[in-house]
């Protein structure tokens, strides 16, 4: 059948049903579940339902992506069916009683994309058996990288709030490539190479259970940061993020908005969610929103 998901039998559609019957649960951090055949960009979607009032907790997924975007306003897409493009509704500020979480600070949000971040990387090490040569890692501030290549991209987004002075939502969005061929690889502004789980040589390919141990463990980092009144350190987030950077201990190259480069060591990310860069004119720390690319050395 002409447009039916089964055409491409290497690339089957995600089991709607056993997605939400294993993570749209009582008690779960996930309300809702919005598997869509296309749309223009998942973060677009989540942003309208948060900006219409919908609670924290929905999860949209496309199969295909047509304007999807990154950072700085960069295009993405992908192919019917060749990866994971899944955007979700936070509320951080929002106190929730019966889990005994107080708002966390406007200030902690920018941590947010970063806890995405270990939420992917953990998930792709636990279930995509990557071979022993390529290493899952986060490239600071939104990327997931397989090996030296860039295989996954976070978008995160503010939404104010209806109230004037209220806190506002969190949009977090995921591009993970999981099937895609060479000739399908987006092109990469910044130089680094993209690459899909496939090309990178995982046993696992199958988006279902990519997709749940996603969502289960950025649930379950979100559950720690947020128990933790947004403090990084209590939480354990900022520990496992270095754990898993890509970055620190690097020699790197900021390009800044203002046309000049940051050239120096990647000493750490501290407790803001800024790289801290040893340079030669002493130490620097960059905030995410004032990089226009960073590169290795």
């Amino acid at each position: 059948m002409p447009g039916s998901p089964y055409t491409d039998l290497d690339r089957p559609p995600l089991d709607v049903r056993g997605l939400r019957r294993s993570l749209v649960v009582p008690g779960g951090l996930w309300t809702r579940l919005d598997v869509r055949a296309e749309t223009g960009s998942t973060n677009a979607d989540v942003v309208a339902a948060a900006s219409a009032g919908e609670p924290e907790g929905l999860v949209v997924v496309a199969e295909r992506q047509t304007a999807g975007r990154g950072r700085r306003g960069r295009s993405w897409q992908s192919p019917a069916r060749a990866g994971i493009a899944t955007s979700v509704l936070l509320r951080p500020g929002v106190p929730v009683v019966e889990r005994d979480w107080a708002g966390a600070p406007p200030a902690t949000y920018g941590w947010l994309p970063l806890l995405a971040g270990v939420a992917l990387v953990e998930a792709v090490t636990r279930v995509a058996e990557l071979p022993d040569s390529v290493a899952a890692g986060l490239k600071w501030p939104n990327d997931l990288l397989l090996g030296a290549a860039k295989g996954a991209g976070i978008l995160a987004e503010a939404v104010p709030a209806a109230v004037v002075g209220g806190p506002p939502a969190i949009v977090l969005g995921i591009g993970l490539n999981v099937t895609l061929r060479a000739d399908e690889l987006p092109t990469n502004p910044t130089g680094l190479a993209a690459t899909s789980l496939r090309l990178a040589g995982a046993a696992v390919v199958d988006r279902d259970p990519l997709l749940r141990a996603l969502l289960r463990a950025l649930a379950d980092w979100y559950g720690r940061w947020r128990a933790a009144g947004g403090d990084v350190e209590t939480s354990g987030l900022r520990a496992a993020y270095l754990r898993h950077s890509a970055t620190v201990g690097q020699s790197v190259r900021v390009l800044l908005p203002a046309g000049d480069d940051l050239v120096g060591s990647a000493v750490t990310v501290d407790p803001e969610g800024r790289l801290v860069v040893s340079a030669a004119d002493g130490e620097h720390r960059v905030a995410a929103g004032d990089v226009l690319h960073l590169r290795g050395e």
